[in-house]
């Protein structure tokens, strides 16, 4: 497994924000960056890689041992054929992509009475866009953005049927479909090839509760226990991005009336162990938005995201050298 860092979590910092106030940083000042904070790759947008030089990047990450993963969207096939394109000159061996349809947080209902038929055209371009990938000798990777829940995502994985398309793991996102995040990971790992590392902290509403960003290893996620999982059932050289949650808090409204018709069938028991799992990591009421959320000014947030990050890195990079001594030790 390898740690490095998704340029979503740090929009302000980066330049992404439309409030940022400064100029988005480049390919390659995204990886310089990465490299001195002590990681071993980036995943970057498609659109910033198409203004890079993609051979000086492949060259890049081939000398210092890097890992590039490039970050698309949807399920149009020539808009996911392009960034395979990208991917094949970058040396990036994995195209993330996420097919959206549900509001963030898992809210289904503007499509409701509408799902299936969305799921059908999401399928036909996603095996579409997987013969782009074979073509281009890349690996097509799902995410679950908050959207999909794993029934979903083992369906589309069984039914395209091909070693050029499997999921990208968010830690994070499964709490918005309603699922507990290492019974998640255990039921997609088969088909895992990129992973973003986001941890949350959970704030109780009327309505269910709410994700609110929190610095890696302080929120609800067991990373150890997700680390031993992947590092027994997942493909070996996994790359991992940090990616910490969007500067919204994301309100997963599970006991309302209207959140499920569109859901895969779930056993009371499955909600159970949920509901479980979001009161044992309950955080005490209180305000939970983040800087941006208070209308903060531009560089009091984006000192903020780089707080989080720096304390994000400074808990992920040992707790993985950890790992890996032990694992020698034992071999």
């Amino acid at each position: 497994m390898r740690i490095g860092l998704s340029m979503y979590g740090t929009t302000y910092a980066m330049g992404l924000h439309p409030r940022a106030g400064r100029k988005a940083m480049t390919a390659e000042g995204v990886m310089a960056w990465a490299m001195r904070a002590g990681l071993q790759g980036v995943e970057l947008p498609d659109n910033l890689l198409a203004q890079s030089d993609l051979p000086a990047i492949a060259r890049l990450t081939k000398e210092q041992g890097l890992y590039v993963t490039v970050a698309s969207g949807g399920y149009d096939p020539a808009k996911l054929a392009e960034a395979c394109r990208i991917a094949e000159a970058a040396g990036a061996p994995i195209v993330r992509t996420v097919v959206g349809g549900a509001r963030i947080g898992g809210d289904r209902r503007p499509l409701a009475g509408r799902w299936g038929a969305f799921m059908a055209d999401v399928r036909e371009g996603l095996a579409a866009a997987t013969e782009a990938a074979e073509r281009a000798g890349v690996t097509l990777a799902l995410e679950n953005h908050q959207d999909l829940a794993s029934e979903e995502l083992l369906w589309l994985c069984e039914s395209i049927g091909s070693p050029h398309f499997g999921l990208t793991l968010d830690t994070g996102n499964p709490l918005a479909t309603a699922e507990e995040p290492i019974d998640f990971a255990r039921r997609i790992m088969p088909h895992i090839r990129n992973v973003h590392l986001k941890d949350y902290w959970i704030y109780p509403s009327e309505e269910g509760f709410r994700l609110v960003r929190s610095p890696i290893g302080q929120g609800a996620v067991d990373f150890p226990a997700l680390f031993a999982l992947l590092r027994e059932h997942g493909p070996a050289d996994l790359p991992m991005s940090i990616e910490i949650g969007a500067l919204e808090a994301r309100h997963i409204r599970v006991l309302a009336d209207d959140y499920w018709p569109e859901y895969p069938s779930r056993s009371a028991r499955q909600l159970a162990e949920l509901l479980r799992f979001v009161q044992s990591h309950a955080r005490p009421a209180g305000d939970w938005r983040t800087p941006h959320e208070r209308e903060a000014a531009p560089e009091a947030v984006a000192a903020y995201e780089r707080a989080q990050l720096r304390t994000s890195i400074a808990y992920l990079l040992p707790l993985v050298a950890e790992r890996e001594d032990e694992e020698e030790a034992v071999s």
